[in-house]
């Protein structure tokens, strides 16, 4: 069995209108828009779609609160894994079938949905590093890039009522992996196909944490550029265009090493540009950090005042799951 990755994010909105020129702005291809609903494409094949709030079109018994993604939709790589998959999810949540999508709910409230996908193959060449005693690049400059262009969804974040508990959905029925825990905090969980550190972040509805405040709500989408130069220039990109990012600025997560900038979006939460995250697979062991918030970032363009003080990087070997939570 094998899920390969988000095929689509289906959003909720308030402002249609203001939520397509976001995407739009953002750097995904415009694949259809009109007063009923948008539709965007990415590089590797991967949607995200918007309807106003109340459209038919979402899902009707959804437990997400307010605005934002109202369905994940994962992508599977043969239909023997999809039969597998309907197989254990018939005996725990009833099913639907519509098309080529087999949608469900989940224990947790967040609908989701499986679909046959063969995602369009990536290329990637990021530039050579130059450093002190070591010349990556001799004679060639750095490329100019004239735009960015986000490649995959990478993974989308929820911040759920008992956290700690409803992860075992995703590992017991889908198959997903436990790849860290952050105390008090949430669980990332990484779809068996992909070496995405997580596909998939559980928030604790319940921390101390901008976004979130005790209910089902989510909480933002990252969408993945080649490095750090194509982070800047689609910053710079939405800028000019009147988006305001967030206060943070640019940082680097410490629990994924992924790069990030994000941007306050109209169509609920936050998006993410990220770059260079983990790659992990089953021989990876979680790990468990103890003090959860010196998890979030290695460093920061602007110090959020959690961060004021030296951080501890504290973390302990999850070693009664290793090398991963999820085999059957």
């Amino acid at each position: 069995m094998a899920i390969i990755g988000i095929e689509r994010l289906v959003y909720g909105v308030e402002d249609l209108a203001e939520s397509t020129r976001f995407f739009r702005d953002f750097g995904l291809k415009e694949l259809h828009a009109d007063v009923a609903s948008s539709r965007f494409g990415l590089v590797n094949g991967a949607e995200v779609e918007i309807h106003p709030l109340g459209s038919p079109a979402l899902p009707q018994t959804t437990g997400v609160v307010g605005q934002g993604v109202q369905e994940v939709v994962w992508g599977v790589d043969r239909p023997e894994a999809l039969a597998a998959l309907c197989d254990r999810l018939e005996a725990v949540v009833p099913l639907s079938r519509e098309g080529d999508l087999v949608r469900f709910g989940t224990p947790f409230g967040v609908p989701m949905a499986l679909r046959l996908w063969v995602p369009r193959p990536l290329t990637a060449a990021p530039d050579a590093a130059n450093a002190p005693g070591l010349v990556g690049r001799l004679n060639r400059p750095r490329r100019w890039r004239l735009q960015a262009t986000p490649r995959l969804i990478t993974h989308v974040v929820f911040a759920v009522p008992n956290y700690d508990e409803v992860y075992r959905f995703m590992v017991d029925v889908l198959n997903f992996r436990l790849t860290d825990r952050q105390t008090g905090f949430g669980n990332y969980l990484r779809a068996d196909g992909t070496t995405n550190h997580h596909n998939i972040l559980f928030l604790n509805a319940d921390a101390p944490f901008p976004g979130v405040d005790g209910k089902l709500r989510f909480h933002h989408a990252n969408f993945a550029l080649e490095d750090v130069d194509e982070i800047m220039i689609a910053v710079n990109a939405m800028v000019r265009k009147g988006w305001a990012p967030s206060d943070q600025g640019l940082g680097r997560h410490r629990v994924d090493s992924a790069l990030f900038y994000y941007f306050p979006c109209p169509a609920g939460g936050e998006a993410e540009f990220g770059a260079d995250a983990d790659a992990v697979d089953d021989n990876w062991v979680p790990r468990e950090w103890l003090n959860p918030l010196f998890a979030y970032a290695h460093f920061v363009h602007n110090l959020p005042p959690f961060l004021m003080r030296e951080p501890d990087w504290n973390f302990r070997y999850m070693t009664g799951i290793e090398p991963a939570a999820g085999h059957h």
